[in-house]
């Protein structure tokens, strides 16, 4: 098996949003903002490669919206998924699964694209849709505070392709997959998001999504205003790093621009970041 770093691009959200109840003058520290409010974003899939099977983990934002979407947060940088892909030498007619950890635009957008006539039909046209079941309920049916990160353009579009199947199970851990890694289940982001968790050359490692979306997330009170039940993922986000520790476990970071693979130290505010590398170099040197 092997693992690829893939970045789709950057982006911008409010600062306020992304830690909640957290003051500014704390997260700052890690997570600058600019004039706007706004912080720097990452959208960062992960690619498997086992076997014949080449498995998308997460896919961006996309870029299908208008202008008048994308404005809102202010992509930045000169990453996109096609020319990543190509760097290590792939094309998206080649991906044979996508595994969507949850299916807010910034994670699945980029599943779904628009042919020349305007029509949406799924941009990687090999592909499966992977999703957990009860998550595509909650999705299909958004409560209103997570309508706005629930587009049924990237949604149903899926479901209509024929190429939507199905996770279910209850967790936390999902061990028996179809997939060559393990699944870690949260529910305080969102119901049922999936973190997939690999034994890599020796190594644990876990793509942590939307539970702790940058380095600067790592403080257990630090939870995003985004969250559906914060107080589930305060518990959530403890027992989680508790467990990481505890397996000497990498994690690997979707959002945080700077810090792509990352270790972990117990400190006395708790546990935070030891050391940061990039995928790639960490294990050319393993």
């Amino acid at each position: 098996m092997w693992l690829y770093s893939i970045q789709a691009g950057n982006f911008k959200l409010d600062g306020g949003a992304m830690f909640g109840v957290v003051p500014k003058t704390l997260w700052e520290r890690t997570n600058p903002a600019d004039k706007n409010n706004q912080i720097e974003m990452a959208s960062r899939c992960l690619l498997v490669e086992k076997g014949n099977r080449l498995i998308l983990i997460d896919t961006g934002m996309g870029n299908k919206q208008n202008d008048a979407f994308f404005k809102h947060y202010n992509l930045w940088g000169l990453h996109s998924l096609d020319k990543s892909l190509s760097n290590v030498g792939f094309h998206r007619d080649e991906i044979t699964d996508v595994f969507l950890t949850h299916l807010h635009f910034d994670h699945c957008g980029g599943a779904i694209d628009r042919d020349s006539s305007g029509l949406l039909k799924p941009a990687f046209k090999n592909a499966s849709f992977w999703v957990h079941e009860d998550h595509w309920n909650w999705a299909s049916k958004p409560n209103s505070r997570e309508s706005a990160s629930f587009l049924k353009e990237n949604i149903i579009p899926i479901k209509e392709s024929g190429k939507l199947k199905f996770i279910s199970g209850e967790g936390p851990i999902l061990e028996e997959t179809p997939f060559p890694f393990s699944i870690y289940l949260v529910n305080g982001h969102t119901e049922k998001q999936m973190l997939p968790i690999f034994n890599y050359k020796d190594h644990r490692i876990i793509y942590t999504a939307d539970l702790i979306p940058t380095a600067g997330h790592l403080p257990i009170p630090y939870i995003m205003g985004y969250d559906t039940r914060p107080l589930l993922t305060l518990v959530e986000k403890n027992s989680f790093l508790i467990d990481a520790l505890q397996k000497k476990t990498l994690l690997f970071l979707e959002h945080d621009p700077y810090n792509e693979l990352i270790s972990l130290k117990q400190t006395e505010k708790g546990v935070r970041m030891d050391e940061s590398f990039n995928l790639d170099y960490y294990f050319s040197i393993k």
